[in-house]
């Protein structure tokens, strides 16, 4: 059951396109059969029926032809009418024939049904049959099928009858068998081969039409589908959908560009307070800064002097993580490694024990700015909470991956989602040997999502299950 949800699920097209033309193809299919069933039974029993009464009226006259004849019935006095009786009796005699043996064989197996029917056929004609056997042979097995097939002149060669139904009475008084035969025709095939083609007709011009319906529905809605995905990664103002299709697309449309127009216009009053309040905090600071020089005692001048550090930090990691959704700097097509080993390198040369190993050569498009910052993050927590880090790269198809894993004690469980989050930090004392504000992981995961990847923090075990430390996946998609 699980192997075929699973063949249905790939199968099954994704697209609202795809998904209505298939229903509306298995509902026409559906509708189609059911039709097909009703119209080849009520063919069927038409055809059956037409079959059996042939084969009745031509057993009446045969049965009158054979009263004429032994004089138990009296011919018109009109020479007129007893000429066309005559004609009608040779007829009559070519299409059945009187026999004293039953033409039915002992292999064959007869139709108690159509015997029934016959019977009841007869009865209306006042004919009392005394026995009646009904039966169906291949016309290859019947010679005097096969004679009047030979005689006869038919301009569908192909739909030649294959079998022949034939029908024995024997009436009461009469010793003969009164014996007809009644061709069955191949119209259900004719009748099949129709239906199919009317089938692929409607399938034809239902589908097209639908196909250009949704077209004109579909077309907006994948140009409003690539604006969304353009807007949500570089919030660009221009490109504002012009609204077509029909009305309720339209207006979907209209709504999404008043939408974009109100985010674009909160997103601009966000840049203008944050950078007044930049402004106004950082001028401020910056005289502190000044002013503590006359602080005569040294220890206190240091504290004071981390203390706006720390500040200055704080601030400039909210004003980026502000910014970090509307960057100003394009995208340029960088060397992945070479801007790992140059990050590495910085702390390298501070004497920290940050190490990168081996990897492939990558190039992509990325915003090294914002990407130094963030792994600039992610090691310095590293270094922060696990005393080393170690940096690796990964190709995983189009996609990079970077991981960098400490020795530290690792996150609680149920903890590590909560660490994304602003302002969230590892050392709940918030000791400023610890530094930051719990914004670098939120900041480094921003802009992993800005370059359309993700951040991921998992702890990693050792043989006995013990924490060993963490592990910071960045994926950046390619």
């Amino acid at each position: 059951m699980n192997g075929l949800r699973a063949a249905l699920h790939r199968i099954w097209p994704r697209s609202l396109k795809g998904q209505v033309l298939l229903a509306i193809a298995l509902a026409l299919l559906f509708a189609q059969g059911f039709s097909a069933v009703l119209l080849y039974r009520a063919q069927h029993e038409r055809q059956e029926s037409g079959i059996l009464h042939t084969a009745a009226m031509r057993l009446v006259a045969a049965h009158r032809s054979a009263r004429l004849e032994t004089g138990t019935a009296e011919r018109p006095d009109n020479p007129r009418e007893a000429r066309r009786a005559e004609r009608r009796e040779q007829m009559d005699r070519f299409r059945s024939e009187r026999t004293e043996i039953s033409p039915i064989r002992a292999s064959e197996e007869r139709l108690p049904h159509d015997e029934e029917e016959l019977r009841e056929i007869l009865r209306d004609q006042d004919v009392t049959v005394d026995q009646l056997l009904v039966v169906r042979r291949p016309v290859s097995q019947d010679m005097r099928s096969r004679m009047r097939l030979a005689h006869r002149k038919d301009p569908f060669a192909d739909l030649q009858p294959e079998v022949v139904l034939v029908a024995a009475m024997k009436v009461q008084g009469d010793t003969n068998w009164e014996v007809t035969r009644v061709f069955v025709p191949q119209t259900e095939r004719f009748m099949l081969q129709t239906l199919f083609m009317q089938t692929l007709f409607i399938y034809a011009v239902l589908v097209d039409s639908l196909w250009l319906i949704l077209r004109r529905i579909t077309r907006p809605l994948a140009a409003l589908t690539r604006r969304v995905e353009r807007f949500a990664e570089t919030r660009d103002a221009d490109g504002f959908l012009e609204p077509q299709g029909p009305d309720d697309v339209r207006q979907l449309m209209e709504a999404h560009n008043g939408m974009e127009r109100r985010i674009l216009a909160l997103l601009d009053e966000k840049d203008v307070m944050l950078g007044a309040i930049g402004h106004d905090l950082k001028t401020p600071l910056a005289a502190l800064r000044v002013r503590i020089e006359s602080v005569e005692d040294e220890g206190e001048r240091a504290r004071m002097a981390r203390t706006i550090e720390d500040i200055t930090r704080t601030l400039d990691d909210i004003l980026s993580l502000a910014r970090v959704g509307r960057p100003s700097d394009q995208l340029e097509q960088t060397e992945l490694y070479a801007l790992l080993a140059s990050v590495v390198e910085e702390y390298e040369d501070m004497g920290e024990p940050v190490t990168l190993a081996d990897g492939s050569r990558m190039a992509m498009q990325l915003r090294p700015t914002w990407l130094r910052r963030a792994l600039r993050n992610l090691i310095g927590n590293a270094l922060r909470y696990g005393k080393t880090a170690q940096v690796s790269l990964e190709r995983q198809g189009k996609d990079a991956v970077i991981r960098i894993i400490d020795e530290g004690p690792g996150i609680p469980a149920d903890k590590i989602a909560l660490m994304l989050e602003p302002f969230t930090r590892g050392d709940p004392s918030r000791n400023s040997e610890t530094g930051g504000a719990g914004l670098g992981l939120t900041l480094a995961r921003a802009i992993a999502e800005q370059h359309g990847g993700a951040l991921w923090l998992a702890n990693r075990t050792g043989p006995d299950g013990s924490v060993i430390g963490l592990e910071a996946t960045l994926r950046l998609r390619g």
